[in-house]
């Protein structure tokens, strides 16, 4: 199988959305995107150059770094699907309101409108506050399927949600289906 994944902000979920990324690339064939931020942010999870590195031996590809290069590649690449994990609230939103001015959103455009799948593993700090609405947007497009997700630290982190990283393979085999893996909603 053929897939993109693209890895968005949402540093402190690196390391789940590689451990993930490595399962996917031992049994397909992956090109991976980095998000603007993802490119060239350093963090206390890891500097930008140690991602990039990291994602190159995992699929054995450059990742796909510009809006150009995002729209030829999946527009033109017939994928199986495309993942976008970590998927930030900014990202959400951006995929919510159709706007395309970053690698990321312009890759799930491209494969949308090859009425391709999408997989979202969202990882947002306001998902049950301001990213509530355009998670439900999102929900109901065609051809997206998210991550079964839930909230993280409900307690000290009210809004936060997160999914279940590990789901993401069968997540993206019910997509292949055209179904939602059901429950979406994690407790």
């Amino acid at each position: 199988m053929k897939l993109a994944y693209a890895i968005c902000g949402s540093f402190c979920t690196h390391a789940r959305a590689l451990t993930q990324l490595k399962k996917l690339c031992e049994e397909h064939e992956v090109y991976p995107i980095l998000s603007e931020i993802s490119a060239v942010t350093d963090t206390r999870f890891g500097t930008a150059d140690e991602l990039r590195k990291t994602v190159e031996e995992l699929t054995g590809r450059a990742p796909i770094l510009t809006v150009k290069e995002a729209e030829e590649v999946i527009t033109r690449g017939n994928f199986d699907g495309v993942i976008v994990s970590p998927c930030t609230g900014n990202t959400l939103a951006k995929l919510a309101h159709g706007i395309t001015d970053g690698v990321a959103t312009m890759a799930v455009k491209a494969q949308l409108r090859n009425r391709r799948p999408v997989v979202i593993a969202i990882a947002t700090n306001d998902g049950l506050g301001a990213n509530l609405f355009n998670i439900a947007m999102v929900l109901e497009k065609k051809n997206v399927y998210f991550v079964p997700f839930g909230q993280d630290d409900a307690y000290d982190k009210p809004t936060s949600l997160i999914c279940d990283f590990k789901r993401i393979p069968d997540t993206l085999d019910a997509a292949l289906r055209g179904r939602q893996l059901q429950p979406v909603l994690l407790e």
